[in-house]
């Protein structure tokens, strides 16, 4: 019974559940993107005489090698790549874009830069003096 709470606990816990509704969706929008670029992306920068990729073969020594296949795979790679590029990557950039950097000193025991308004080094734990002190 206390084996079943210990499994309970850990597939309750949100970080847990997080992660496979992530897996879920990303499966989910994977295929949506196959869909798109073998029905839609496809046929508009097709080879002539060539409508779908995936028909596109070559033999050698009775083995077939399926490119084809590959090219698709290879344009939702891109077409996934490229849209959690512009629609999560950048736009969390500029939303989470880092303030100013607070001034900083050279600490007088270790010389390592550490804040102006700091009163004690971190690197070496020396007192380094009050925030008037930061200008000298």
């Amino acid at each position: 019974m206390k084996l079943l709470r210990e499994f309970r606990s850990f597939v309750l816990r949100g970080n847990v559940l997080d992660l496979a509704v992530a897996v879920v969706i990303g499966v989910a929008f994977g295929a949506v993107v196959t869909a798109f670029v073998r029905d839609l992306l496809t046929p508009l920068i097709t080879i002539p005489g060539k409508a779908d990729f995936a028909s596109l073969k070559f033999t050698i020594n009775h083995s077939t090698f399926r490119y084809g296949e590959f090219i698709n795979a290879l344009i939702a790679f891109v077409v996934i790549a490229a849209t959690i590029f512009f629609v999560v990557v950048r736009p969390m950039t500029r939303l989470w874009k880092p303030g100013p950097e607070p001034p900083k000193r050279d600490c007088p025991e270790c010389l390592s830069s550490i804040p102006a308004a700091a009163r004690r080094c971190a690197f070496c734990t020396a007192e380094v003096g009050a925030v008037a002190d930061a200008g000298s």
